[in-house]
């Protein structure tokens, strides 16, 4: 039951960070410099992400899967972000080898932008429901 509530509390929390995230992205056009508020966000998320998989080893079947999936769209984006530039770096020192890394970079980058948050925002759905469901 502690453990319940603690997901629901990790849950809440992701939610806001992923709000807050997104606000920042908006309002980046109104020349207000937030990136170390952003970057603070994002490691709180990526903690977060990696807390509410370790939690989710004790949930049953269905709700486990939900919370990974919540969890691990929480830590990609983070190591999706570092290995898009990583990739694009070695793009540019080996220009011969520029369309394989040119692939990598941009996977990486869409995984990051859109594929994460999508699952992301599905898990936390599902994982609300099945939790709330439960009462």
């Amino acid at each position: 039951m502690k453990n319940k509530s603690i997901i629901k509390k990790v849950l809440i929390s992701l939610i806001i960070i992923f709000i807050l995230i997104l606000a920042f992205f908006l309002l980046q056009s109104f020349d207000i410099n937030l990136f170390p508020v952003a970057a603070v966000l994002g490691v709180l998320f990526l903690i977060l992400g990696i807390y509410l998989t370790i939690l989710s080893r004790k949930e049953t079947e269905k709700l486990k899967t939900y919370l990974m999936i919540t969890g691990i769209s929480a830590i990609t984006p983070l190591i999706s972000v570092i290995l898009h530039n990583f990739f694009y770096g070695l793009g540019i020192a080996f220009p011969n080898l520029s369309g394989i890394f040119e692939i990598l970079h941009v996977g990486f980058f869409l995984l990051a932008l859109i594929v994460a948050p999508l699952l992301f925002l599905m898990g936390i759905t599902a994982s609300m429901i099945k939790i709330y469901k439960r009462k």
